[in-house]
């Protein structure tokens, strides 16, 4: 493995070992706008769960979540952001670039800035997600575009690790893309991701 993530569960430790949480506590902006999605029951995916905000919000929203992170620091604080909250997640330690992806098991799953694999094994995670999904489950994800290395507000920065239009319709080809909308916004998630940014958001449903 590449590109400064050789060792993952060492950098992502090291990274979630600082006190505060440093993607925030709130969920993503662009997941919430997506909550007409998840219907209460619902298996939802949250890859890279990191600190757990995300998939602590769907939770909330009456989800079924399982929540998966190379990270056992980033998981104990995501056990502990739900414990605030009163809500129960599955979580599991896991490098998802070798993780055995369930087949067919999720409605929905999310995939909020996971660009930590090198674009060798982005494509076996994309599949991977495929695989997970029923038929007509859907895929909401969001990602930083090339323009993010101006602004170095987030995000890996290597060139090859980010997304593009073209690089997501190709890869979810096979998928019925209901939404794919590249712009420009101004996150405020926590000090990792905080400031004028260059993003990408997808919506793609499995068909069946």
């Amino acid at each position: 493995m590449a590109d400064g993530f050789d060792d993952a569960r060492e950098f992502w430790d090291a990274r979630f070992s600082a006190a505060d949480y440093i993607f925030g506590r709130e969920p993503n902006v662009f997941l919430v706008s997506q909550l007409s999605l998840f219907s209460a029951g619902a298996k939802v995916l949250d890859v890279a769960t990191g600190e757990g905000r995300n998939a602590v919000w769907l939770a909330r929203h009456g989800c079924a979540v399982t929540g998966i992170d190379v990270s056992s620091l980033g998981l104990a604080k995501a056990r502990r952001l739900a414990a605030e909250h009163g809500v129960e997640i599955d979580f599991e330690e896991t490098d998802i670039r070798i993780w055995k992806w369930p087949p067919e098991r999720f409605d929905a799953i999310v995939s909020i800035f996971i660009q930590f694999a090198a674009p060798s094994e982005r494509q076996r995670v994309f599949d991977g997600m495929k695989s997970a999904l029923r038929p007509g489950g859907v895929v909401v994800l969001q990602g930083y575009t090339p323009k993010q290395l101006e602004y170095r507000t987030g995000g890996p920065p290597q060139l090859d690790h980010m997304y593009t239009e073209e690089l997501l319709r190709s890869a979810f080809s096979d998928m019925d893309i209901i939404h794919l909308h590249a712009h420009e916004v101004v996150l405020a998630e926590g000090t990792k991701h905080a400031g004028h940014s260059a993003v990408i958001d997808m919506v793609a449903r499995k068909p069946g």
